[in-house]
């Protein structure tokens, strides 16, 4: 999947209202909004992260020599 094409969007977008909806709704603290955004943002960092870290080594026609 490449990074910022159209499946990460959709993927980020979904992610991004799972979140938000968990610790909108379960959360009782004056705060809630605050918190579930902070939530949903890092998560969807976290996701994009996590896929630059994954497609960086996809195309990798040299592996490390004595990996195990």
């Amino acid at each position: 999947m490449k990074l910022l094409g159209k499946n990460h969007i959709i993927i980020c977008i979904i992610t991004f209202v799972i979140l938000f909806l968990m610790n909108f709704i379960g959360n009782d603290q004056p705060d809630k909004l605050y918190r579930a955004l902070l939530t949903a943002f890092a998560g969807v960092i976290g996701l994009s992260i996590g896929l630059l870290i994954l497609n960086k080594g996809k195309n990798d026609k040299t592996p490390p020599h004595n990996f195990d």
